[in-house]
Order: C-alpha cells, then sequence, then structure tokens
C-alpha cells in the first residue's frame, strides 16, 4: 500500500518527539497563567474565589450583576479599539492559530494576539456568556509558535503551532486524545499522517503537566451512570443525533445573524461589546446561571439533572446570552457554551421521551449525548466529538453510540449547512 507521505527519518522523529513534549509543557504553562489570572481578576472585582462565576453572581447585588459584565465588555472593547487606533500603520498578521495555519509560514501577530488575549480575559472574569477555553488555546498556539521559531527550522513552524493548539485543549479539556482528533478533522489534508505523533504527544504532556500544577479530579465533569446503554437507549441516542444535524446550522445561523445586528448597530467596538455585556447582566437578574461559559451548570445538572421549567428558562436565557456575547464581537470562543446548549437540549428532550419510557438515568445519558451531537454538527468533526465527551467524562461505555450518533449529527448538518463553525469566522474554540 503506497504512503500519501513519507515518514521522516528515525533521528528527526526522536528530535520532533522531544520537541513535541517541551511544546506540551509549554502550553500547559499558558493555560495555567491564564486560568489564574482569571481566578485573581474574578477574586479583585468580586471578591470570589470559589471558581465558579454562576456563585460570583448569585452573591452579588443586583444592580451589580446587571452592570459587571456590561463594564467588562466596555474595558475589553477600550482596549482593542485602542490597540488597533495605534496600529493602524503596522502589517497586520494572524492573530488566532488557524489562520496562522493558512499562512505560507505560520505567521502570528504575537502582541495582537496577546492583547487579544487580554481583552478576553476582561469579559470572561466579567461574566460575559463567552468560552474562556478559546483565549487558553491561543496562548498555547502561540507559546508554541514563540519557541519554534528559535529552536526548530521554518518548514516545521506549522507543525509546532498545531501542537500547541491541540497541547491547550487537552489542558483546557481534559482532553488529550480528543484534542490531537481536533486538529487532524479540522485540518484535514493540511497535516502529514507523520505528524500525527508530536501532535499526540504535545497534548498528553499537556494533560499530565496540568495534573502536576493542579492536583486533582481528572476528569473535568463527573457523571455517574450506573449501566452501559441498552436497545431503547441507543435509539434515543441516534434520534437525538437527527435533531442536533438539524439544531447545529440553526444555532450557527442565529450567531451569523446576532452577529449581524450588531454590526448594523454601527456602534464603536468598546459601546458594541458593554451591549452585549448588559443583555447578559439583564438576564442574569432572572437567573445568574447566564453568567460564565456554563461549565459549573453543566456539571450541576449532569449529577442533578433539574425540573422541566427550571431546565426550558435556564436554556433559553442562556441561549440569548450567548448569542448576545458572541454576536457583540467578544473575544473568546463559545466552544463550552455549546457543550451547554447540547446538553440542555439533550435533557430538554429527555423529559418528553420520559412521557413513554422510563426516565431513569436518562436525562444525564441523553445530556451527554446532546453535548457531543450538537458538537459534531457545528464543527463537523464526528470522532473528535464522540471522544472528548467520553474523555471529559470518563463515560467510555457511551462511546459506540456517540460515535454513531455524532456521525448522523454531522452528515445531516453538512448537507443543510456546508461549511462548520470554523469555516468561517475567527477559528479559535468557539
Amino acid at each position: 500500500m503506497q504512503r500519501l507521505h513519507a515518514y521522516p527519518d528515525i533521528r528527526a522523529m526522536f528530535r520532533r518527539l522531544l520537541i513535541a513534549t517541551v511544546t506540551g509543557v509549554l502550553a500547559a504553562l499558558a493555560v495555567a497563567v491564564f486560568r489564574h489570572a482569571m481566578y485573581l481578576l474574578e477574586w479583585l472585582l468580586l471578591s470570589n474565589d470559589s471558581g465558579s462565576l454562576v456563585n460570583a453572581a448569585s452573591g452579588l447585588a443586583p444592580w451589580r450583576r446587571a452592570l459587571t459584565p456590561a463594564l467588562g465588555g466596555l474595558a475589553a472593547g477600550l482596549l482593542l479599539w485602542g490597540w488597533q487606533r495605534m496600529n493602524q500603520q503596522r502589517p497586520h498578521a494572524p492573530t488566532d492559530y488557524m489562520e496562522a495555519l493558512e499562512t505560507e509560514n505560520g505567521e502570528f501577530d504575537y502582541a495582537a494576539s496577546l492583547v487579544k488575549s487580554l481583552a478576553s480575559l476582561l469579559v470572561v472574569a466579567s461574566g460575559s456568556a463567552i468560552g474562556r477555553e478559546g483565549a487558553m488555546i491561543l496562548l498555547a498556539a502561540l507559546a508554541a509558535s514563540f519557541f519554534a521559531r528559535r529552536f526548530t527550522p521554518q518548514c516545521e513552524w506549522k507543525l509546532w503551532i498545531a501542537c500547541g493548539a491541540a497541547a491547550g485543549m487537552a489542558s483546557a479539556y481534559h482532553a488529550p486524545l480528543a484534542g490531537s482528533l481536533f486538529i487532524a478533522e479540522i485540518l484535514f489534508g493540511t497535516l502529514m499522517l507523520a505528524s500525527l505523533g508530536p501532535v499526540i504527544i504535545a497534548a498528553v504532556v499537556a494533560l499530565l503537566t496540568t495534573r502536576l500544577l493542579s492536583p486533582g479530579a481528572s476528569l473535568l465533569y463527573e457523571v455517574h451512570l450506573s449501566a452501559a446503554p441498552d436497545g431503547a437507549d441507543y435509539g434515543l441516542m441516534f434520534a437525538l443525533g437527527l435533531l442536533a444535524g438539524v439544531g447545529g446550522p440553526v444555532l450557527m445561523w442565529l450567531m451569523d445573524a446576532s452577529h449581524s445586528l450588531f454590526l448594523r448597530l454601527k456602534l464603536p467596538v468598546p459601546l458594541q461589546l458593554a451591549l452585549g455585556g448588559a443583555i447578559v447582566g439583564g438576564l442574569s437578574l432572572l437567573t445568574p446561571s447566564v453568567w460564565g461559559n456554563g461549565y459549573s451548570v453543566v456539571q450541576a445538572w449532569l449529577l442533578s439533572p433539574p425540573l422541566l421549567s427550571i431546565l426550558a428558562g435556564v436554556f433559553l436565557c442562556k441561549m440569548l446570552a450567548v448569542l448576545a456575547s458572541s454576536g457583540s464581537g467578544a473575544p473568546g470562543g463559545v466552544f463550552t457554551p455549546t457543550l451547554f446548549i447540547g446538553m440542555a437540549s439533550g435533557m430538554l428532550f429527555a423529559q418528553l421521551a420520559g412521557i413513554w419510557l422510563p426516565q431513569a438515568e436518562m436525562a444525564t445519558l441523553l445530556g451527554l449525548t446532546g453535548m457531543a451531537t450538537l458538537l459534531a454538527a457545528t464543527t463537523h468533526a464526528p470522532v473528535m466529538s464522540a471522544l472528548m465527551v467520553c474523555e471529559m467524562t470518563g463515560q467510555y461505555a457511551l462511546l459506540p453510540g456517540l460515535l454513531l450518533a455524532c456521525v448522523l449529527a454531522s452528515t445531516l448538518s453538512r448537507a443543510l449547512r456546508q461549511n462548520a463553525i470554523y469555516g468561517e469566522r475567527a477559528a479559535e474554540p468557539r
């Protein structure tokens, strides 16, 4: 069988694996720096040391809960606007890793990328419904690129940016294999098969380094399922995959529509981001659960699924908050918020299915299925999506059913909308 690409010689392979190890460590450190900076800012601004923005919002007076996201968006907008004004005559290079990987030599605008990450830190720590992981992975890719430009040949720079991104994803989500497959599936045909070795090494080393820096639970989400899925469960998982295949394009369309609506207002960047934050703040008066990327709510609901009325109300408010934050251009990603929307959708589906079928653990099972299938529908990366949910929760018994459901979701989504969420706008994990 003919190989598509020749493997490098053995010395080059060992050199790459060594550099991949260093890249993994650097990526984990970059993620840790952002995470601790976020915790510090939350403590300074919100007197919150729990690590949960929902808890922070619950303890604030209503006026502060409403105002804080708007002020964070305003500060981030002023920072981005000021940087753009100061550098109008400066040649521009990519400020995210996907765009950098599409350039000839993996070009990065380091200064602008750091400013973008700082702006993301401001909106994340002030409660906007945007993902913190996007900035984490960007910083990991930046660290890898900075190291590569000093110690590796130019022809390898794009490989190390990819390794840094995969390692950052592994560190942020505790999912090294999914982080590797994220790069392989999203950039299919761009990376050589031989390049997957360094990508996987970097991702695994990043996760191990993260666990050394922050010892504790090895899984991102704690989930209790007492039995593997049976025939009826598989049928529901496949049905949810089909629903996600329609819901993914709808979600992407809503994000595009929200972004277009904000652009039509023709507001300066600071006011545009402040408006997005103000909408999140107003929604938080109804429920503080709209603050942040949704991680703490996902964990609480996976352990104890809520009643239908609470589930539907928080889902609607969170959806509006995510659309407001992403549509206003708040720097960050919607990768983790997508996991929340998928989980809530799966649990709503479980509530309806429970009318005819026994409900034992059904909400948790379909919540996990919703996370994977909506992710697959928006990224068109079914293997990565299924494996990521298994790695984050440790529920590997779900993998066969999740793979099939994710393939269904991805195929139907691709038929309805050719471009994935990474094929149109900026490409950090959204």
